[in-house]
């Protein structure tokens, strides 16, 4: 029988409770994002509360991939941070459990989740989808009346280019009224031009009513008998009143499948069926521009293609500059006019065809971007888990405080990486795979190191050690600061420290002789034949202990030489790293060993002006115990 342990099941009601709420809220935030950018959309337009609620509806089903992923991250957050902050995290692993354990069932079910977000991309996310772009188009045009805006061209309404100079919106008058109407091609085209005018819908919705007022109306009248004549009779009318009726269907029908062709409203299976379809349409559109293309440059009128090319090859030299002054100035002019359309004619056709091309790169680059964005998704749930509990578990702060502004900037690195990501994707500037892997490429890397050191206890947010780890990497050092101490057990023994800054002085010397620092390393010692140098350390080491001693001194000069003394690095001057084969990698990347090899060069001369400057401050804290040490003692006082 399987058994589950009460601890997994404490784990699992503190995450499910926080997981439940975290997700509404993340969905509620995102669907408002969502809404804000449909606003003048959905004011004004007389929609039903059913219009509405499938408005909502549909919208939260696609908001729920993308709000999977933050509630995770948000309630994981919390919940390890609740379990730090009480203590008991730290009694889970005082009973011998490790973080890793205890993360095990919620590993589980955030897979689980997972695998239920994939599903839901697959299958209901495209369907939303789809309803909510029909919806969306239907919203779009109803009322157009309020749409139409001032100074541009409106074409919400078919067959119809409407231009309004200014809208009374309080008596729903418009003004500077320009109409451009189409009814089956521009040989019968119409220009309507109205001082004013009203726009209103027909109470079934069906039609538009434009009343004009005080305008003129030109119209083409297309005859049959005069197609073949380049003069088209129109007719004009000068009106002061006059209604149009416009056809205009503005009921809301969600059963056609016109936005049906998007890739965002397609399955995995249906879109990986798509891609092969649309590979081999344009596989055989470019065939055939490519059959055209060598063709192109072969169909001028009177060429001969076979004729041309014996007669170029049986010719030597063809001086074409020479055939044109042949010719006379009619046959010159006649010449160049015919290349110059030719030309033109070539390159229009060549846009043309790459604008479909172009086209079809777009729909398959939309369409792979898709497939791979239903599982990017997916493993952003766990990757935000491995994020989230773990930080936690590090900070071990509680509550919708820290947690939140944690969230909050993870999500926003995800987000930038992601559309990024994704907009250089769709324009072709970046492959598909890595436009739309890279958020998730840049956040794994981090799970699996704030994994890691959540579960050996290390400790991520110490300012000191990164700092420490910033200036050793940069060559940056602290300046060092020996100041007196108020109580003092034993005093300094003089003699003996005065004794080894006098060894120290000769060993200075004798390092800053054999090494020859002034130089530059050598190449081959350092990255292939490196030997360990352990008398650098040892004179460190040896300074270290007379300071140290020095330092219970009650005399201010001493004190103030004791500070002079630098920090020493003692094996940044001799080789980048403690392992051979490093070494060896850094010098192969040209780069790389470049970098360290300067950086070497640049320690070596730091040192030797570091090893002078030890030479010069142990002389002089030489002479100032020399004087303390044969100073008399002061007269004791007598006692009363």
């Amino acid at each position: 029988m399987l058994r589950i342990k009460k601890l997994y099941i404490f784990v699992f009601k503190q995450f499910a409770l926080l997981f439940i709420g975290t997700f509404f809220i993340a969905l509620f935030v995102l669907m408002m994002q969502f809404v804000w950018q449909y606003i003048d959309t959905l004011i004004g337009k007389g929609l039903t509360l059913d219009v509405l609620g499938q408005f909502f509806w549909y919208m939260s089903l696609m908001m729920v991939p993308q709000a999977l992923p933050l509630a995770i991250l948000l309630s994981s957050l919390i919940t390890f941070g609740n379990l730090g902050e009480s203590s008991e995290l730290t009694a889970i692993k005082a009973a011998g459990i490790s973080l890793m354990q205890t993360l095990k069932p919620l590993a589980f079910v955030v897979l689980l989740i997972a695998c239920g977000s994939f599903y839901f991309q697959n299958n209901i996310g495209p369907m939303a989808n789809d309803k909510m772009a029909q919806l969306l188009m239907a919203m779009k045009q109803k009322n157009p009346e309020l749409e139409i805006p001032e100074g541009v061209f409106y074409d919400g309404i078919p067959q119809c280019n409407i231009y309004v100079q200014k809208k009374d919106l309080d008596r729903g008058m418009l003004y500077g009224i320009m109409i451009y109407r189409m009814t089956g091609s521009y040989e019968d085209a119409a220009i309507i031009l109205a001082d004013s005018g009203s726009l209103q819908s027909t109470a079934e919705k069906k039609h538009l009513l434009l009343n004009l007022y005080s305008g003129e109306w030109f119209e083409n009248m297309r005859s049959q008998e005069l197609a073949n004549s380049a003069s088209v009779p129109y007719r004009r009318e000068t009106f002061w009143q006059k209604t149009i009726v416009l056809d205009f269907d503005s009921d809301i029908n969600l059963d056609n499948g016109v936005m049906g062709q998007r890739a965002q409203a397609k399955s995995l299976l249906k879109i990986n069926h798509d891609v092969d379809s649309l590979n081999h349409q344009y596989d055989s559109i470019g065939r055939v521009y490519y059959i055209e293309g060598k063709r192109m440059y072969f169909d001028l009128p009177g060429f001969n293609r076979n004729d041309s090319l014996r007669a170029l090859k049986d010719a030597k030299t063809v001086v074409f500059d020479t055939l044109y002054q042949r010719l006379n100035v009619d046959k010159r002019r006649a010449a160049v006019n015919a290349a110059h359309n030719r030309a033109q004619q070539m390159a229009t056709e060549l846009e043309y065809k790459s604008l479909i091309t172009e086209d079809g790169d777009r729909w398959i680059r939309q369409h792979k971007i898709e497939a791979i964005n239903k599982f990017t998704l997916s493993l952003s749930c766990l990757i935000f888990f491995f994020i989230g509990a773990p930080l936690g578990a590090i900070i071990r702060r509680g509550g919708l405080g820290v947690p939140i502004i944690v969230s909050v900037l993870v999500f926003i690195v995800f987000y930038i990486l992601d559309n990024m990501g994704f907009r250089m994707a769709r324009s072709g500037i970046w492959t598909v795979w890595f436009g739309k892997t890279l958020a998730t490429a840049v956040l794994a890397p981090l799970a699996v190191f704030v994994t890691y050191k959540a579960n050996n206890d290390s400790a991520v947010f110490n300012l000191d050690a990164y700092r420490d780890l910033m200036m050793r990497m940069f060559g940056l050092r602290r300046k060092r600061t020996v100041m007196g101490k108020e109580v003092i057990i034993n005093d300094p023994d003089y003699v003996t420290d005065r004794e080894r800054l006098v060894r120290m002085n000769d060993d200075v010397v004798a390092y800053a002789h054999d090494h020859n620092l002034k130089s530059p390393p050598n190449i081959i010692k350092v990255f292939f034949k490196y030997k360990p140098d352990n008398e650098m350390a040892r004179i460190d080491e040896e300074m270290e202990v007379v300071i140290e001693d020095l330092s219970n001194t009650r005399d201010k000069a001493i004190l103030t030489q004791l500070s002079k003394y630098p920090f020493v690095t003692v094996k940044a001057h001799t080789r980048p790293f403690e392992r051979k084969w490093l070494n060896i990698l850094s010098f192969i990347v040209v780069p790389v060993g470049a970098f360290f090899y300067l950086r070497m060069w640049r320690f070596r001369l730091r040192l030797y002006r570091d090893l002078q400057s030890i030479r010069q401050t142990n002389n002089r804290i030489i002479k100032r115990i020399d004087k303390i040490v044969n100073r008399p003692d002061p007269p004791k006082e007598k006692e009363d």
